[in-house]
């Protein structure tokens, strides 16, 4: 009895799950299905779902009208560029709020938290001026560090946490065999958090990848990346949704493939510590 009770609840769990997972992502398939559409069939009404005339036109169109390739190539420089440097400087920052607080390291990690807190819109201005004055508008080095910037509280929040959970005598003890600190945080910690690490790195590319405001305000062409391919297809004539669908889908395909492939990296990453 107790064991059929079992299996029903867990039967329950499961499809209330699928069921959640569907209605998550629901509105991604919507978007691929209607990439495969005419125009037409994409504003018809009642919706088709599975029964209509597919096509590849609106791919086809999309690559003619635009270079998909550098607006891909833009967002990977980005993208990975802005989560390397981010790692750089988080990592030892978070070994020192990690094994070595003082008073004030519980008030900078809230400071930092605090930033993200702040409406980017508020500033725009100055960030703008500046860029414009340094001449870095509309460049791969601007971006990367404005993202950097922007990320930056995050990855140094969720490497502290991780690193918390690393027992200190570990460290101590290589300390005592003449480990200097440098060799500390690449042989000695570096492996033991490399689930959160890993954790630490796939978000912060899903972050900056998938990071709008900030690229459509502060590039038109050059270092343009994904998120100004698919704005480029809302014009004054009105809203190709097709077009626009396809567009899209390009742009978080690459991300998408990314996450399939390392989801089991992912949540170990995310339930590093979370049992002990």
């Amino acid at each position: 009895m107790a064991r059929q009770r079992s299996m029903r609840r867990r039967v329950t769990i499961t499809a209330l799950a699928w069921l959640a997972g569907f209605i998550v992502f629901f509105p991604i398939l919507w978007m691929i299905l209607t990439s495969f559409k005419t125009e037409l069939e994409a504003f018809s009404t009642p919706p088709s779902f599975l029964f209509f005339d597919w096509t590849l036109e609106n791919y086809g169109i999309v690559q003619e009208r635009s270079n998909y390739l550098r607006y891909a190539m833009n967002s990977v420089i980005i993208a990975f560029g802005s989560t390397l440097l981010a790692l750089l400087i988080a990592v030892p920052a978070a070994w020192a709020m990690a094994f070595a607080p003082t008073k004030r390291t519980k008030d900078l990690l809230l400071w930092m938290l605090s930033t993200k807190m702040m409406p980017a819109v508020g500033a725009l201005i100055p960030i703008y001026l500046l860029f414009r004055d340094s001449g870095l508008l509309d460049s791969h080095v601007g971006m990367v560090g404005i993202l950097l910037l922007i990320n930056l509280p995050i990855v140094i929040w969720m490497l502290f946490t991780y690193f918390k959970e690393i027992p200190g005598e570990i460290l101590e003890a290589a300390r005592m065999d003449g480990a200097t600190l440098w060799r500390e945080i690449v042989y000695v910690l570096a492996p033991m958090a490399v689930p959160g690490i890993a954790s630490t790195l796939l978000l912060n590319v899903i972050l900056a990848w998938n990071e709008s405001f900030w690229t459509l305000n502060l590039t038109t062409s050059k270092a343009a990346p994904l998120t100004a391919f698919i704005a480029s297809y809302s014009s004054p004539e009105g809203l190709f949704w097709a077009k626009l669908s396809a567009a899209s889908t390009m742009a978080i395909a690459p991300i998408l493939i990314l996450g399939w492939f390392s989801q089991r990296q992912l949540v170990r990453g995310l339930t590093f510590g979370a049992v002990k």
